[in-house]
C-alpha cells in the first residue's frame, strides 16, 4: 500500500502537471522507448552485479510492500524483554544452563515466548552464535566486541551494496534516456522530407525517452535505492540493540542494567522509555 501511494503521488503530479499544460497523453505512449531505457538499464545492473547480489537485490524487493520500519516499538520492547530473562537465568543457573536452548533455539519453550525475535533468522542465530562462545568460556567483553562489529559489519556491506547497485541502477536511466531519444531523433532524420506536423511528433516522440529516463531516476528507482539502503540501516540498529546487551552482561552488570545499555541505542523514535520497560518487567513476572 505504501508503494502504491508513494508511486500514484510521484506520476500523477508529473501526468497531472503535464495534463493542465494541455499536454496529449498519446504523445507519452511510446513502448518502444521503455524497452530501450528500462531493458538495456537491467543488462546493465546484471552485467555490473554479481549473481548473489542480484538474487538478494530481487529477494529485496518485498520490502517496498511493507510500510514503515522494519521494527517497530513493540519489537523492541519484546526484545529487550527476552534478553532481561536470559540474562537473568544464566546470572541466576550459569551459563551452561541455557546450551540446550540455543542449540535448538527454535524448539525452545524460552525462545518461543517471543515469537517476533524468533522469526528474525538472523538475529536468532547472532545471539545464540555469541552465546554459545560463552558457553565455551570465551567471554571477554573486548574480543567479543570485535567479532561481532566485524560480522556486522560484514553483513551492512553486503546490505549495502545490494542498496547502491539500486542507486546506480537509477542514476543510469538519464543516460540511457539520452540514448533513447538520440535513436529516436536518427528515425525522424530519415523522415525529414515530411511536414513539419509530423516532424514534430517524432521529434515529440523522442524527447519521451529522455523524459522518462530523468523520471526514473529521480522519481522511482533511485529514491528506491535510497529507502533501501534506509531499511537495512533500521535492521543493523536492532542487530546493534542485541550486540550492547551481550557486552553490557559479559561485563558483569546486572541484567535490567544491561538491557539498559541495550536500550540507548535503539532509534529515538522508536525506543521504549525506561518506565514501559519496567512496566514490561513486572508484567512478565
Amino acid at each position: 500500500m505504501y508503494l502504491i501511494v508513494c508511486l500514484v503521488i510521484v506520476f500523477g503530479s508529473v501526468i497531472g502537471g503535464y495534463m493542465m499544460h494541455h499536454g496529449d497523453l498519446g504523445v507519452l505512449w511510446q513502448p518502444n522507448e521503455v524497452v530501450i531505457i528500462v531493458g538495456s538499464g537491467i543488462g546493465a545492473f546484471l552485467l555490473s552485479n554479481p549473481f548473489p547480489y542480484v538474487k538478494k537485490a530481487a529477494s529485496s524487493l518485498k520490502i517496498f510492500f511493507k510500510s514503515g520500519t522494519p521494527y517497530k516499538k513493540e519489537a523492541y520492547v519484546e526484545l529487550l524483554l527476552f534478553q532481561f530473562n536470559i540474562y537473568k537465568f544464566v546470572k541466576a543457573k550459569g551459563v551452561l544452563e541455557i546450551e540446550s536452548h540455543i542449540e535448538n533455539p527454535y524448539e525452545s519453550d524460552f525462545f518461543n515466548k517471543y515469537p517476533g525475535f524468533v522469526a528474525d533468522h538472523h538475529a536468532v542465530d547472532f545471539f545464540c552464535d555469541y552465546f554459545r562462545l560463552l558457553t565455551m568460556g570465551i567471554d571477554n567483553p573486548y574480543v567479543l566486541d570485535d567479532m561481532m562489529s566485524a560480522e556486522l559489519d560484514a553483513h551492512h556491506d553486503d546490505d549495502h551494496v545490494v542498496s547502491g547497485s539500486i542507486v546506480t541502477l537509477g542514476d543510469s536511466f538519464p543516460a540511457l534516456g539520452i540514448v533513447a531519444a538520440v535513436l529516436g531523433v536518427i528515425t525522424t532524420m530519415g523522415s525529414i522530407s515530411e511536414p513539419p506536423e509530423i516532424l514534430g511528433g517524432l521529434i515529440g516522440a523522442a524527447l519521451v525517452g529522455t523524459f522518462l529516463g530523468i523520471l526514473l531516476c529521480y522519481g522511482m528507482v533511485g529514491p528506491a535505492g535510497n529507502y533501501m539502503g534506509k531499511y537495512f540501516g533500521e535492521k543493523s540498529k536492532y542487530m546493534e540493540c542485541i550486540k550492547v546487551g551481550i557486552l553490557a552482561h559479559c561485563q558483569g552488570n546486572a541484567p535490567a542494567v544491561s538491557v539498559e545499555f541495550a536500550r540507548k541505542v535503539i532509534p529515538a523514535y522508536v525506543m521504549p522509555s525506561f518506565k514501559e520497560m519496567e512496566e514490561a518487567f513486572d508484567n512478565a513476572g
